[in-house]
């Protein structure tokens, strides 16, 4: 029983890491551009997948799916990835940290402004951010 419980494991970890380059491809995001973070919530997989902006040095939520496992998660991530850009809105979002005067620009794809702000503040104390603006991008 051993023995196949650890093949399952391994085939699972195997799927896991081709479902992984597979977003990682799609997206054209080099390994230290984007994080896969999960976590176990009431026995279910939450999957945050996380871009690293190289410009800013600030990481962002891109997208959180939930899954039965870590694979099931991450094919509802792989999925979310081929079609966010047909389903969600596209924002523009102006901001300054407090410990830098720099203005800001980042891009997020979200279903409304409230899901863009999420995205922006995801992992940080929302005090050490200033949104100066938040706008609806056209649909090109």
């Amino acid at each position: 029983m051993a023995k196949i419980s650890l093949e399952i494991t391994s085939d699972a970890l195997v799927e896991a890491a081709r479902v992984q380059q597979q977003i990682k491809d799609y997206l054209g995001l080099h390994t230290s551009d984007l994080m896969f973070e999960y976590s176990v919530h009431d026995g279910k997989t939450k999957l945050d997948l996380i871009t690293i902006s190289p410009r800013h040095n600030q990481s962002f939520l891109f997208h959180s799916a939930t899954g039965a496992d870590k694979v099931d998660a991450l094919k509802k991530m792989w999925d979310y990835v081929r079609n966010y850009k047909e389903k969600e809105n596209s924002y523009t979002i102006q901001w300054v940290t407090k410990s830098d005067s720099e203005l800001h620009t980042s891009y997020f794809r979200a279903s409304n402004i409230l899901d863009a702000l999420e995205k922006l503040y995801y992992g940080r104390d929302r005090i050490t951010i200033t949104v100066f603006s938040v706008v609806l991008n056209p649909i090109s």
